[in-house]
């Protein structure tokens, strides 16, 4: 009997070390552990996960979004398996879900598009190192495929788009929507313009928008064109009188009522561009970029001597840097052409912290303070305090300070992208100014025609995008071109 007992207690003994085992095991090292939510997933940062010990830093794998988990909404499980396109644009269509085509004002948009194919090839040419990287993203939420060519309707794909209203970026983010979303936006960095920053969140917040207005994506598109609290309003006014609350019943702004046609046009031209006469610009589908972490400030100009490419080159794939190098904060993420990846990490591991940032001795003038200094170097008194360890304010004639400076390869300004805003002011234009009253109906592109003038510089003149709306009523400036 007491080796019987001993029996069952040893049983039950290593039972319990079994399954202790087993939950022990599940928070080893090796474990799927889900990402904290409130961090940046790897795949765009640009850090890779694994050891932390110090090790040479492996290239960035690529394409640019990985299968990471959306803190949004999980994938979506009925989607069929994908099919292998050798064309960017069959994959594209390949996943359109959205279809209203009794809605006319899409055959008004339609129009517009069919008669200004030059414009379409634009739009084309400036998505195309970008296409591949927002469809993937689009696909790994399992969100409608039309959503990666909203930035077409939004800013022409434009990465310096800047609205009156003080959107910016491919997605037109204005500064308050950008931080909620957790877009940084100070002198150094701007998140709405960086591309991979600004759809992740615009996609987290198109998804948020369609929770909220009970899976409807047209209703999610008017939102993120026109605000929530546009949207819901009619809602609740359409339920009042008894009618229906999906789009098109609803009253909304001119503006909104022809922006989700507009997309649905465009997508229409891109699922059927035989029946209107397009050509579409062939766009294989594989990615075009890398993802490269400079893990700290990096002068610009020195980045693209690296990758072997311009710096006007480097500032279109990284339209988010304010500035000659990367924020002193971060992000130093680099997006960079595919073949030239390899090569800028060869060389950024080989290179002396000392190259990264050239830096020269300042003699502190009597009279001077850190916000003269500052302002003469181009600098922010915080930043110039940090690399000089200041606490205070107080500085004395005499003196040093470091100052960081643009390397020989670059110039302070040369490379800094300029938004539409910041381009078209004190801009001395050729001709006589005249005022337009913008009519019902009227586009860029009709009173462009009308004074024979190009609508991209008719947007650049009044601060607009080349795919705005306008209001009636509106005034525009127009240079009048002699001989008119």
């Amino acid at each position: 009997m007491y080796f019987s007992g001993f029996l069952r207690i040893s049983l039950v003994f290593a039972l319990v070390l079994a399954v202790t085992g087993c939950a022990t095991s599940t928070l080893s090292p090796d474990s799927s552990i889900p990402a904290d939510p409130q961090k940046e997933p790897e795949a765009l940062s640009g850090r890779e996960p694994g050891p932390t010990h110090a090790q040479a830093p492996e290239p960035i794998p690529v394409p640019v979004f990985e299968d990471t988990p959306s803190e949004d909404e999980p994938q979506n499980p009925t989607k069929p398996a994908r099919v292998r396109f050798t064309d960017i644009w069959g994959r594209i269509r390949a996943g359109f879900e959205l279809n209203d085509r009794d809605n006319p004002y899409i055959e008004r948009e339609l129009r517009q598009f069919v008669a200004h194919p030059h414009y379409l090839r634009r739009v084309q040419r400036r998505a195309e190192p970008f296409l591949y990287l927002i469809l993937q993203e689009v696909e790994r939420r399992g969100m409608p495929t039309e959503l990666t060519l909203l930035p077409a309707v939004e800013s022409a794909f434009h990465p310096q788009a800047y609205s009156p209203n003080h959107a910016a970026g491919i997605w037109q983010f204005i500064p308050a929507t950008g931080r909620h979303f957790g877009l940084q936006q100070n002198w150094w960095y701007d998140g709405r313009r960086d591309v991979l920053a600004s759809t992740r969140a615009a996609l987290d917040y198109l998804q948020r928008l369609h929770r909220r207005f009970g899976g409807d994506w047209e209703l999610a598109l008017a939102a993120y064109n026109a605000g929530q609290g546009s949207v819901s309003k009619a809602i609740r006014k359409n339920k009042r009188q008894g009618k229906r609350t999906d789009f098109r019943p609803l009253n909304l702004p001119l503006e909104t009522r022809l922006y989700v046609p507009r997309l649905l046009a465009l997508c229409r031209i891109i699922a059927e561009p035989d029946s209107f006469g397009i050509t579409l610009e062939p766009i294989a589908n594989q990615p075009r970029l890398a993802v490269v972490d400079a893990r700290s400030q990096l002068d610009l100009a020195l980045a693209a001597e690296m990758a072997e490419i311009s710096t006007d080159e480097l500032h279109r794939l990284n339209p988010g840097f304010n500035r000659w190098a990367t924020a002193p904060e971060g992000p130093h993420r680099l997006l960079l052409p595919l073949d030239k990846a390899a090569v800028f990490h060869a060389r950024l591991t080989q290179l002396d912290p000392g190259q990264r940032i050239q830096w020269t001795r300042y003699r502190i003038k009597p009279g001077d303070s850190l916000s003269v200094i500052a302002q003469k170097h181009k600098l922010t008194v915080s930043h110039l305090k940090k690399v000089n360890n200041l606490r205070g304010s107080r500085i004395r004639a005499g003196r040093y300070l470091i100052i960081p400076t643009p390397s020989d390869r670059g110039k302070p300004d040369a490379a800094i992208p300029t938004p539409y805003l910041a381009k078209s002011r004190g801009r001395q234009t050729k001709g006589t100014p005249i005022s337009y009253t913008v009519r019902p109906g009227d586009t860029l592109w009709d009173i462009g025609r009308a004074f024979k003038v190009s609508y991209l510089k008719l947007a650049k003149w009044n601060n607009l995008t080349p795919s705005a709306t306008l209001r009636p009523r509106q005034k525009l400036l127009i240079w009048k071109q002699a001989g008119y």
